[in-house]
């Protein structure tokens, strides 16, 4: 099968996805994006998705000619099998295996099987995840090996080329803040800061200067340290 350089972009609607969006944008000649509704109790992220998709084809030139249709994928069967906090209403923990309940096993595998498939009808040869190693809560599914496997599977089971890139996977919060600064500025600080949406409890009441959120579950401490601590390395970089 002929592929054209083309990237799909899995892109839920928070910080990361949008971070990785701009990176692929910045990278390729034709993006598109891929999005999973699968029951997450934080849904909210779904309903961000489009305004962030508009305001950020006009923050680099070329941009709005690269960017090219969505894509929302039905996986609600996750949330039928899965018994974790993103998926139900119950308070976030540690489990007796040693990850917390917000693990949704199998979702990043199930995510990028699709997108692959996709990928294909598409044309497209490369996903990108913003997939991350280094400020993670140890899910199994988030990690290197774990992408570099997948990417030798699907290519072995779709007999493609297909490339798994994921620019997040060394790099930390604040330096997540940082690449987001490097390739779009203050203007897609801003676009991530006040659009994009990262909660695992789905709140968005009060806008904090990291963004929406509860402030409290793992997704929000991160986000918020992340930006506290870009926000004084650039004050200090810029006195």
């Amino acid at each position: 099968m002929t592929m054209t350089n083309g990237a799909l972009v899995l892109f839920s609607g928070g910080q990361d996805s949008t971070t990785c969006l701009a990176w692929a944008l910045a990278r390729y000649a034709k993006v598109e994006t891929i999005g999973f509704d699968y029951g997450q109790r934080h849904a909210v992220e779904l309903a961000v998705r489009p305004a962030i998709l508009q305001k950020i084809r006009s923050l680099a030139p070329g941009w709005d000619d690269k960017l090219g249709e969505d894509h929302m994928i039905d996986l609600s069967l996750i949330g039928k099998i899965s018994d974790t906090a993103l998926t139900r209403d119950v308070e976030i923990a540690m489990q007796d295996n040693g990850l917390p309940n917000t693990f949704v096993p199998g979702r990043n595998l199930l995510f990028m099987m699709v997108a692959a498939t996709l990928a294909y009808r598409r044309g497209l040869d490369v996903l990108v995840g913003g997939m991350c190693e280094t400020d993670f809560s140890g899910y199994p599914d988030c990690r290197d090996d774990t992408m570099k496997a997948l990417q030798v599977a699907l290519n072995l089971g779709m007999a493609t080329r297909l490339k798994v890139e994921t620019p997040l996977m060394w790099i930390d919060k604040a330096q997540t803040w940082e690449l987001a600064r490097e390739l779009g500025g203050a203007a897609l600080i801003e676009l991530i800061r006040a659009e994009t949406h990262t909660c695992y409890l789905g709140e968005r009441g009060d806008l904090h200067d990291w963004g929406y959120g509860c402030g409290k579950c793992p997704a929000c401490e991160l986000r918020a340290n992340g930006y506290r601590i870009f926000s004084k390395t650039a004050a200090e970089a810029a006195s």
